[in-house]
């Protein structure tokens, strides 16, 4: 088995509302994550394309992009897991290369979600839950997360002020961050204000604890170590993937305190990177809702259960903390592409750990992980990177 590397990332700019298609939206993060390799299209020899297709307007988008990127004849394939999809993407291109298939493969992930209403996407984002038994009575995204909030509650008395503490520092990186969605700083007090962040949505979450749906694209580009060391001067390698699922139906969960996937994922990439939750530098998490980065923090082993709230007011979780997470703003503040998500995700830890993340850039780091979750814990990719 070959190692593999990271040898380009690129991004488009998070919006609201693109004005473009889908084929112009990925060329933003494809021209960049190229320039950043250094290579040419001759030298990829398959992509990976990633989007969740209900919200696409074109059927088998992958070709579509593939065609105006100028990828053919190369093999694409079209990996879908809900918001994990790009993450899921990575361990199918680190899977082609380590085996031998291939020696460089592109993971492109995009989505634009503004071309469907609020009330589309909502109805959209309800079945990704079980349409006979769970969907139908009304279980949206925020609703779910809601109920994993007053669980957490209910058990360690977590507060919705820790929850807003996580959104206060999303705010202060997101500010910092030219390509989020969200760049204005948040006050706790913003959060008393049912005009600001106080805002009710399912309680206890409220408007603060809410990402936002975005449009926008993500790249990544993986090479065998022999084609890393040839074309990329600062390549970052994968030390350790790991992934899970869970049952769809929230009523064959053992517990609502935490997501199982990110528990299992997050064990497997530990074990194969042959390391701990305390050698991690810098982390990106899975923030879709304030809750979910609470137990992001502890289902990966950054604190006991538990334990999360008094990591986040001890501001533990800052650049200058013990275990920095999503100092990019996370989704919170970068708003969620769905199909781009995981590939900004590991842009931002590439990025890192190369020593090239200008304003939030974390000192020395030598590790860095991804988690990113696709529905309500549906699916969970666990993915750990390292320097030379």
């Amino acid at each position: 088995m070959s190692r593999v590397a990271v040898i380009g990332v690129g991004q488009s700019t998070f919006v609201r509302s693109y004005p473009g298609s889908i084929r112009e939206l990925a060329f933003e993060a494809y021209s960049e994550a190229m320039k950043d390799a250094n290579i040419q299209n001759a030298d990829i020899d398959a992509t990976v394309m990633c989007s969740a297709p209900e919200y696409d307007k074109q059927r088998s988008p992958a070709g579509v992009v593939a065609e105006y990127l100028g990828l053919n004849p190369q093999p694409t394939f079209y990996v879908e897991t809900l918001c994990s999809s790009s993450s899921t993407g990575l361990k199918l291109a680190y899977s082609l290369v380590a085996s031998g298939l291939h020696d460089v493969v592109m993971v492109l992930g995009f989505q634009i979600m503004s071309q469907l209403t609020s009330n589309e996407s909502q109805e959209r984002m309800g079945r990704g839950a079980d349409i006979q038994w769970e969907s139908p009575f009304g279980t949206m995204m925020p609703a779910y997360y809601a109920l994993h909030a007053q669980a957490h509650m209910a058990k360690y008395g977590t507060k919705p002020e820790d929850l807003a503490l996580i959104r206060v520092k999303s705010a202060t990186y997101g500010v910092l961050n030219e390509r989020a969605v969200y760049r204005k700083p948040v006050a706790l007090e913003d959060f008393l204000d049912p005009q600001k962040m106080g805002g009710p949505v399912a309680s206890p979450l409220r408007v603060g604890d809410c990402c936002a749906n975005a449009d926008g694209s993500s790249c990544v580009i993986v090479a065998n170590e022999e084609k890393a060391k040839a074309f990329c001067k600062k390549p970052v390698w994968i030390l350790g993937i790991g992934s899970a699922t869970a049952s769809v139906n929230m009523g064959g969960r053992e517990s609502l305190t935490g997501l199982s996937v990110g528990i299992e994922a997050g064990r497997q990439a530990y074990k194969m990177a042959g390391i701990t939750p305390k050698h991690i530098d810098v982390a990106e998490v899975h923030d879709c809702f304030t809750i979910a980065e609470m137990m992001a923090i502890e289902n990966l082993g950054f604190a006991e259960p538990g334990g999360g709230p008094e990591l986040v007011r001890a501001k533990e979780t800052y650049k200058e903390g013990s275990i920095p997470v999503n100092i990019d703003g996370g989704l919170l503040s970068k708003g969620h592409p769905i199909g781009a998500t995981g590939g900004s995700q590991i842009r931002t830890i590439v990025r890192q750990l190369r020593d090239e993340a200008d304003n939030i850039q974390v000192k020395d780091p030598m590790f860095g992980l991804v988690h990113n979750i696709g529905g309500v814990g549906l699916y969970g990719n666990v993915t750990i990177f390292g320097r030379e």
